[in-house]
């Protein structure tokens, strides 16, 4: 029963996102309600609600802001996380998509795959940071940590 069912990004006073990025966050969001792990531990000092849980995914004051709520409405945990560990490792990832989006317009398949899997690395490295910013917040399996770190470079976009 731990897991999210409904997320919302609020990505307002955002810039519209480019087709590409827009079609990112659909499949990432798509693919995390299709299947995820979201786990908030259980703490001595206070009573934690069992999920399932709604997902409010914002960004302010600089920090990436998680409001999480059961599907009742009431609050399960808010947690605030500085966007530092993240500035990097989000700038690399949008560089090689610009590169990746490029290459399947023009390049060989070998060129595309190689690049491909330069993103993927990159991906890869952004859900490690997100596993471990979010430890002793919220327990997220692999494949979770990926979707969220896309909707997290979909709100960077514009942050």
């Amino acid at each position: 029963m731990s897991h999210i069912v409904d997320i919302v990004l609020d990505d307002a006073g955002l810039p519209p996102p480019t087709p590409e990025i827009e079609q990112e966050r659909k499949v990432a969001m798509f693919d995390l309600l299709e299947e995820n792990s979201f786990v908030l531990p259980k703490h001595s000092d206070r009573v934690v609600p069992d999920g399932p849980y709604a997902v409010n995914l914002s960004i302010r004051d600089k920090r990436l802001v998680f409001d999480v709520q059961t599907t009742d409405g009431a609050k399960a945990a808010e947690f605030h996380l500085s966007l530092s560990p993240f500035r990097q490792v989000v700038k690399d990832y949008y560089q090689i998509c610009e590169s990746y989006f490029d290459a399947v317009k023009t390049m060989p398949p070998s060129q595309i795959e190689t690049i491909d899997m330069a993103r993927r690395g990159i991906h890869n490295e952004g859900s490690r940071v997100l596993q471990e910013r979010l430890e002793g917040k919220a327990e997220i399996d692999t494949d979770t940590a990926r979707r969220l770190f896309t909707l997290i470079c979909v709100l960077h976009f514009g942050g």
